[in-house]
């Protein structure tokens, strides 16, 4: 059992005790392969997963040299000076993970390129169109703002994905009671569900309190809610329940529409996946994988279920503890 961090005034004994072992805490939960060197080399610290990674650290004594070379480890070197003494953090790459991260970088980078350029020809084949005698020029106006509200739209959605996977934007360190963020979202899409022929119903516990910040819910339930409106189809029924199973939180989304074969179950949450049916949709195909990130990051997890015709159940649920969890 840790003891408590006693707290004192800077500069005092308590103090300074206060900061050397908010220090060390900080390197051994950093979940990031780095060693703390003197400027001989030597190890002075080390991070849990540097421990779980490398055979052989000894404190006191210098590092396997490989550690240090350009390959296969990739060291970061930052220099530090504390009372005179120099040392440095070193941080590591395991062998083959930056590969594997500038593979999944191109693949982004190309599946961002190829949903671009769809709503793009339709806007040139558009221009086009305006040039020739005798159309209809509002018209064509019109669709052309639809294309680029839509390239806006992919624009928007890829950027905060890639603020959640970089970190910028964090998504727990708060807990929101629900209820009101769902009413919120309910009557925010109410008329674009109208227009769907699609309603929207909650059944919520005013009691019921998430590990998220009160934006990252909101994207969540608008998600959510902006799934069944494009692809459940005329006349079907969407509802959010929030509730509980034991100590777990369980937010259920679910609509009795069109539905979605096992296949398409297994591949929901996948970046720009759309089924054969929401393919001619203005979706971007990011919205259930951003649910998903933030979900998992907060400790949760998210599931899909249902069939041709018999509607589509996507159940979150966050396990008793899931906010201590991820504030550590």
């Amino acid at each position: 059992m840790q003891r408590p961090l006693d707290s004192g005034p800077e500069g005092t004994p308590q103090g300074l005790e206060l900061e050397a072992e908010r220090g060390r805490r900080l390197l051994e939960e950093s979940p990031e392969i780095v060693l703390l060197l003197d400027d001989q080399a030597r190890l002075i610290g080390s991070s849990r997963r540097a421990r779980e990674t490398l055979a052989g650290l000894v404190v006191g004594e210098q590092v396997p040299d490989d550690l240090l070379q350009p390959e296969p480890w990739r060291p970061r070197s930052v220099p530090l000076e504390l009372d005179g003494r120099r040392e440095q953090l070193l941080y590591l790459r395991e062998p083959g993970e930056l590969a594997a991260y500038e593979e999944l970088r191109a693949g982004f980078t190309a599946a961002v390129s190829h949903e671009l350029r769809t709503p793009l020809a339709r806007l040139l084949a558009l221009l086009e169109t305006a040039l020739l005698p005798s159309v209809n020029v509002e018209a064509l106006i019109e669709q052309g703002k639809a294309e680029i509200d839509q390239i806006g739209e992919l624009i928007d959605d890829v950027l905060f994905l890639s603020e959640l996977e970089t970190g910028k934007a964090v998504v727990t360190l708060a807990s929101t009671p629900a209820a009101a963020v769902a009413r919120e979202v309910i009557e925010a899409m109410g008329e674009r569900a109208l227009r769907a022929g699609v309603t929207l119903t909650a059944d919520l516990d005013d009691e019921i309190v998430v590990p998220l910040r009160p934006r990252m819910l909101r994207v969540v339930l608008e998600n959510l809610a902006e799934n069944a409106i494009r692809y459940a189809g005329d006349g079907a029924n969407f509802s959010i329940v929030l509730g509980r199973e034991g100590d777990d939180v369980v937010l259920t989304a679910s609509d009795d529409g069109a539905g979605a074969s096992a296949e398409d179950l297994q591949r929901l949450f996948e970046r720009f996946y759309r089924a054969d049916r929401a393919r001619a949709s203005r979706g971007t195909g990011l919205g259930l994988a951003i649910v998903k990130h933030i979900v998992t990051s907060a400790g949760g997890r998210v599931e899909a279920s249902g069939a041709p015709g018999r509607g589509l159940t996507i159940q979150i649920v966050f396990p008793a503890g899931a906010s201590q969890i991820m504030a550590r």
